[in-house]
């Protein structure tokens, strides 16, 4: 009995260091974050923070989402699987409704000794699988710290923003009510960073990650979701003191472009919704440099959150057993092409920021051109947390990148956006009620445009409820094929090409000069996301 007992403490003591040697992981997620960063080649972005982690850990050059909008692209990086297995395709409906069984990442490693928890958003609101992807509740208090009530800081914007949701509401109903009064885009007050809600929620994904560390029986996942650079773009007024209005450089190329989808392009929908912002025609130079600044300045703020929480894991003692993965859920753009937000098929929406650092990697400090995809994340932080991968994972762990960054990889990335210039700026349908708003003339105008360029082909159903872009990312081109999301086998109703070794910004579609190339492109596509591995 002696010896049995000693055999059963062994084992216990076995199992217990083999939990504890487990590498803990942060994670972090960025909400409407593009490349704009000093590691990434950024003339202005202030990213000490991350600028950091890129010197120690891997950057991913060419990262891209599978759609440009949140709930969708957040559902697939979360589950593994992309948005044609999820069925997930715009904001107003939930990833339960559609797959009340599958295997979230955490979930999986909560079934394999982690314990974890969450501040902020990770998954889209309304997606916070409560009790299913997260075995613990997050600090839900700071002492001598107020959670922040509103958006805003200041008393006068959140007044107009009251009154603007009480006007909309009683013009439009319940329209309004998904977004349509959302006060002004942008404020800066002297505030701490605790007084909007990125700087409260680090707080408490600090005090949640102590917790955690003092119980010391389980690796943690500790996941943190900044919301900025989100609109509305709120910071304190430090971080906007620290750029030189005036040396913010703008967008290079502004107009759509030439030879184009009419239906690749939307009117800047999200933007528009905001008090002050014009609801038809361009904006006024002025207002688009403030604009850059305000969304500069959310970037440099979450950058020092996202410090305080490293800074936060090194107090604790465990720095150098976190693995620490950054990215963004899709770009922004910022008048690029004519437009902002995010919510097309194109480079500047579809590719992200994405940066990984692991106790385990042999390469520090490179950055890789290999073609990722946030599908991808799922798969690798399994491997590196020797877990198992489940069956209906669709992504490629790119673990061996982390040792080999140079190594050849992934022949493509996948993405696909429903037709941006008829849909709401969530990308779900158009409801007849936005037809009635200051929406309507937006509306009709792209839809003009839209008819004129498909002539015969034109179908309101087909373009407004069933038409899909779907894009391809290849080392050197983007293809994007515009199809009936019902019959995927017919032809599509227009295609694009960019050439992104002499023309990177993809200011000219030349699917016409070179329909052999097309041909060939297509077939890649047609053949799915395993065949490109």
């Amino acid at each position: 009995m002696k010896y049995l007992s000693i055999a059963i403490c062994s084992l216990a003591f076995a199992v217990h260091c083999g939990a504890a040697e487990k590498p803990n992981i942060l994670f972090i997620a960025v909400d409407d974050l593009r490349p704009e960063l000093g590691c990434y080649g950024s003339p202005i972005a202030v990213s000490p923070n991350f600028d950091a982690l890129a010197k120690e850990g891997l950057l991913f050059n060419r990262a891209y989402c599978q759609q440009a909008i949140c709930r969708p692209s957040r559902a697939s990086l979360m589950t593994g699987a992309r948005p044609e297995t999820t069925g997930l395709f715009h904001n107003y409906v939930s990833l339960r409704e559609l797959q009340p069984n599958i295997v979230t990442l955490p979930q999986q490693l909560i079934a394999h000794g982690y314990d974890a928890a969450y501040c902020g958003k990770i998954f889209h609101l309304g997606d916070n699988d409560e009790g299913v992807s997260w075995n613990r509740e997050s600090v839900k208090w700071l002492q001598g710290i107020k959670k922040p009530k509103s958006g805003f800081a200041l008393p006068e914007n959140q007044k107009i923003q009251t009154e603007d949701r009480t006007e909309m509401i009683a013009k439009y109903g319940d329209a309004a009510k998904r977004g349509l009064a959302s006060g002004p885009a942008y404020e800066s007050a002297d505030v701490p960073d605790h007084a909007y809600v990125d700087g409260y929620e680090t707080l408490r994904a600090i005090e949640t990650m102590k917790q955690m560390v003092k119980e010391g029986d389980k690796p943690f996942f500790m996941a943190l979701g900044f919301k900025k650079p989100h609109l509305n773009w709120v910071a304190p007024k430090k971080y906007w003191d620290m750029y030189d209005r005036d040396k913010i450089p703008m967008a290079s190329e502004t107009e759509a472009p030439l030879n184009g989808a009419a239906m690749g392009l939307h009117a800047s929908f999200e933007l528009r919704t905001r008090s002050g912002i014009p609801k038809t025609g361009d904006l006024d130079p002025e207002l688009a440099r403030t604009l850059k600044h305000a969304y500069l300045a959310c970037v440099s703020y979450v950058d020092a959150q996202f410090g305080k929480m490293v800074a936060a894991l090194e107090e604790a003692g465990v720095r150098d057993n976190t693995i620490i993965v950054v990215w963004g859920d899709h770009g922004w753009h910022l008048g690029d092409m004519g437009v902002w937000g995010k919510a097309t098929n194109y480079e500047i929406a579809t590719r992200v920021p994405m940066m990984i650092w692991s106790p385990t990697m042999k390469s520090h400090g490179a950055k890789t051109d290999a073609l990722v995809e946030l599908v991808d994340i799922y798969p690798t932080l399994c491997e590196l947390a020797g877990v198992p991968i489940p069956d209906h994972v669709e992504g490629h762990s790119f673990v061996p990148l982390m040792d080999d960054p140079d190594q050849p990889w992934k022949k493509a990335a996948f993405s696909q956006y429903p037709n941006p210039a008829l849909r709401e700026w969530a990308a779900n349908p158009l409801s007849p009620a936005m037809r009635e708003t200051w929406f309507g003339p937006l509306i009709q105008e792209v839809e003009t445009r839209i008819q004129q360029q498909q002539g015969d082909r034109w179908d309101r159903e087909l373009f407004e409820q069933h038409l899909m872009g779907y894009t391809m990312r290849t080392d050197r081109y983007r293809l994007v094929l515009w199809r009936d999301h019902r019959e995927p086998n017919v032809d599509p109703v227009f295609v694009e090409l960019f050439d992104h070794q002499t023309d990177p910004l993809e200011t000219k579609n030349v699917a016409g000069d070179f329909p052999d190339l097309v041909e060939s492109l297509s077939q890649q596509l047609n053949l799915g996301w395993e065949a490109a591995l």
